[in-house]
Parts: C-alpha cells; structure tokens; sequence
C-alpha cells in the first residue's frame, strides 16, 4: 500500500510539472441509506481528487476513497480505494458544467481483508460559485467490484445506485 502511494505522489508531481494548464483539485462527501425489509444500510464516503486539465474538456488524475459503511447487526466496517480517473466535461453555461468521472483502481476493506479492483461510471453536476471554485453535485452511477480474499468467496459487484445516494462535493481549479 505504501508503494501505490508513494507511485501517486510521483505521478501527481510529475504531472504538475511537466504540463502547462490548470490543476482540478476536489473532492465529495457522500451518504447513502437504503431499507430493504427489516435490513438497514448506511455508508458514508469521502473521496478527493487531483488531476490536470489537459483541455477545457479533457481532465485526467488519481483518486482516493475512505468508506465506512455498516449493515443491520453487524460491526461498522472500512473500505479504501486509489487509482485514477479521467473526466469529461460539457460546460452548460458560465454558471453551469455537465461531466462523468470514469475511475479505476485497486481497493481493499478492512474487516473481511479483501482486495481487489474496482471501475466507476459517474455523471455529475459542476456549478462555478467563482474563478474555477464550485460545487460538484451527483446522485449517483454505475460501478463494478471485484474483491477476493483468504478464506473469503470472490465477490462480483455490479451496481446502479441512480437516486440512491447523494454526493456533494467541492473542487478548484489552479492554473499553473
């Protein structure tokens, strides 16, 4: 884990110093509810992310994700992810932008010591308050797991959680 981290912080500094454009810097906090009979999920989930704007469309970097998410009768449990994502961004206005995060990487949870891969599909909202800050606003996507572990089965995950859940974010734009 040290190693994939350190490799980030390379990464990330070789991009900032090697291209001539503008680093996104943000991040989203989510929670997620959901009831299924007598069974209760809650999750909650911070996720930042840096990348550089190669284009006024075109944003490509790494993320991060720290969840922590319980199930009814069961110990609360944590999950990390780092990879890398790459953005598409529609500007709808001055005020308003449309984009989808496509993200990929490698994850793990603490309880169960599983690790594997995941890949998430995400369109969102981008509202510029002022100067490249704003709001980022999704309400959910589409992802894939892929978990294994020592003692524990293969887990394949396929999710659409559209309207399920609420992530509300903030980013930044510097130029360089």
């Amino acid at each position: 884990m040290k190693k994939l981290l350190v490799a980030v912080v390379l990464l990330v500094t070789t991009m900032m110093s090697a291209q001539k454009g503008s680093v996104l810097l943000g991040g989203n906090v989510g929670f997620g509810s959901e009831k299924i009979g007598d069974d209760k999920y809650e999750n909650f989930e911070f996720s930042p992310k840096v990348g550089y704007q190669f284009t006024d469309k075109w944003t490509l970097g790494v993320e991060g994700s720290i969840l922590n998410y319980k199930e009814s009768g069961s110990k609360r449990e944590e999950a990390y992810r780092v990879g890398a994502f790459t953005r598409y961004s529609v500007p709808l206005s001055d005020l308003f932008s449309f984009y989808t995060d496509l993200g990929v990487g490698y994850q793990e949870r603490s309880i169960d010591k599983t690790k594997g891969v995941y890949t998430s599909l995400t369109p969102a909202l981008f509202i510029n308050m002022k100067r490249g800050f704003g709001l980022n606003f999704s309400i959910g996507g589409v992802g894939y797991d892929n978990l294994s572990g020592k003692g524990t089965a293969r887990e394949h995950r396929l999710g659409f959680d559209f309207g399920k859940t609420l992530n509300i974010g903030i980013s930044k734009n510097f130029g360089l």
